[in-house]
């Protein structure tokens, strides 16, 4: 699939506690223009990687071990982050509510709905 233009060079941080989830999100979005510049297997992970790394779009999955991505949107959106949030589920988004926006996330993908294009859309 050919990738929009602005979409290259867009750094994007991978948070899933799943790694078979990760290595296929990586070669998914890469193959469509993003440069993928970090993968985090947990919250307190994430919270530094976001920190370190300054990404421009961080793919965080609600379900992580030690908090949920609801927290670690927040937190990160409260310490002044410019990263763009999308958070990621097998879950329907519908199943969180308001609870995605609340969070300062800019939105929601299923992750068998998962497309450069898809999450293009979200952090235009």
């Amino acid at each position: 699939m050919p990738c929009n233009d602005w979409i290259v060079g867009i750094t994007l941080l991978i948070v899933d506690d799943h790694p078979s989830f990760r290595a296929s999100a990586r070669e998914l979005l890469e193959a469509e223009g993003f440069d993928v510049i970090g993968e985090a297997k947990d919250g307190a992970s994430a919270l530094a990687a976001i920190h370190d790394l300054h990404p421009d779009v961080v793919l965080l999955d609600v379900q992580l071990p030690d908090m949920n991505g609801f927290e670690v949107a927040t937190k990160a959106t409260s310490n002044g982050t410019r990263s763009q949030i999308v958070l990621v589920s097998s879950r329907d988004g519908s199943d969180f509510g308001p609870m995605v926006l609340e969070s300062g996330a800019r939105g929601f993908i299923p992750k068998g709905e998962l497309s450069g294009a898809r999450l293009a859309a979200l952090v235009e």
